[in-house]
């Protein structure tokens, strides 16, 4: 990333907004943004397909789920957060190899922390697993709460906004798909 870049786009911010950036409280807000930027869009820089290196062989044949995963991202049409929980759900391909559960939060953050829109946040964890582990079925489904909907524009603050994708058995065997989206809207 280039900070300078970064930097130079704050101050030109505060400017515009009527503040002065040489103020004591802004004189480092510039590069306290810019290292802020480093951190929350560090999946521009990471390949998710990494994660994906290492399989066990455990002839698992059942669903996988991994529930509540936390993630926070920016909407890339206001670059103000959206922040909510995804659930992560596969059938292991045939041949039953697994990837470690951590990597299925870990692919999460990867697309999370890029300048987002959910739908698309959605579709991109699907289709890595898809694509990675070649997996019977693959379902994400994410809820969240949007700042721009929140703190701005219309004002609904606890609004929550759901996607989903279904793949492969998923979306193919209702059964199969009712069977999962019970596991990931079980009552808590």
């Amino acid at each position: 990333m280039d900070n300078a870049k970064i930097e130079e786009g704050v101050r030109l911010i505060l400017e515009g907004v009527g503040e002065d950036p040489n103020r004591e409280g802004l004189l480092d807000t510039p590069a306290r943004v810019a290292r802020m930027y480093n951190e929350v869009f560090a999946g521009l820089e990471e390949d998710p397909a990494k994660h994906f290196r290492v399989t066990f062989d455990e002839h698992h044949d059942g669903i996988v789920l991994v529930r509540d995963i936390p993630f926070y991202s920016m909407c890339e049409h206001h670059l103000v957060p959206f922040f909510g929980t995804a659930h992560v759900a596969y059938l292991p391909s045939e041949e039953g190899r697994l990837c470690g559960i951590s990597k299925l939060a870990r692919l999460v953050d990867v697309f999370a922390k890029r300048p987002q829109v959910q739908e698309r946040l959605t579709a991109q964890v699907a289709d890595t697993l898809m694509e990675q582990l070649n997996p019977r079925g693959v379902a994400v489904v994410m809820e969240a709460e949007h700042m721009c909907m929140s703190m701005r524009g219309v004002k609904k603050p606890g609004s929550k906004t759901t996607t989903s994708v279904v793949r492969g058995l998923f979306e193919s065997d209702p059964a199969v798909k009712a069977e999962v989206m019970s596991l990931i809207f079980r009552s808590v």
